[in-house]
């Protein structure tokens, strides 16, 4: 079976989330109360309250998605679309906007190679798995640089959690854009689909329920 989609998926935030480690790994570092339930957002927020709490905040990022990263999870459904990916034959990249280290983080973990084996781990490239070619995972420096990527692999559908890098003016047109967020809305004139989970997402690309 082949398929003419080509779809591209940020990975932070989109396919793994981090809410359960980054309130993990405040807790231990006194950074939030033991009773704070909050999501990664939240978490953030709070920190940022504390003296000195950007520093504290992107050290913590540096921490989650270096050594932190092997307690991540992919989101509920991710699994089921990127199997249905390969059962309908599609060309599937992860384009994400990722730097090489972290900031402020005194492992200096490289935070690409720690994401490469947090999927290699999970089964991304094995052909038994999702048969996501290693080649097909473009890891970039600036947001430009991101939607640029997306541009040359003339991707059918892109897939982030970010709003501003589907609106961002040199996002490339025709592409069916989808915002992945919970809370998000569907504005009358957005240039791109909000869906608040992957059961959703699959509807939207596989089963035209835009």
């Amino acid at each position: 079976m082949s398929s003419r989609l080509r779809i591209g998926i940020d990975f932070d935030n989109t396919l793994v989330t981090y809410d359960d480690v980054f309130r993990s790994a405040a807790r231990s570092r006194g950074l939030i109360d033991e009773g704070f339930s909050g999501t990664k957002q939240a978490v953030r927020d709070r920190i940022r309250l504390l003296p000195d709490g950007e520093i504290a905040w992107r050290t913590l990022q540096g921490h989650v998605y270096g050594k932190g990263i092997d307690d991540a999870v992919m989101f509920e459904g991710a699994d089921t679309f990127l199997t249905r990916c390969r059962a309908e034959g599609c060309s599937v990249f992860v384009v994400s906007h990722k730097t090489e280290f972290g900031h402020y983080d005194p492992a200096k973990v490289n935070l690409r190679r720690a994401a490469l084996d947090w999927m290699a781990a999970r089964g991304f490239f094995r052909a038994d798995g999702y048969g996501i070619p290693i080649e097909n995972v473009f890891f970039e420096g600036t947001r430009d640089d991101k939607v640029a990527r997306v541009s040359d692999l003339k991707c059918t559908h892109f897939i982030d959690d970010l709003e501003e890098v589907l609106i961002d003016p040199k996002f490339p047109s025709g592409i069916t854009r989808i915002l992945f967020s919970e809370a998000g809305r569907q504005a009358a004139a957005s240039p791109y689909l909000v869906r608040p989970t992957w059961r959703e997402i699959e509807e939207s690309v596989f089963d035209g329920r835009a």
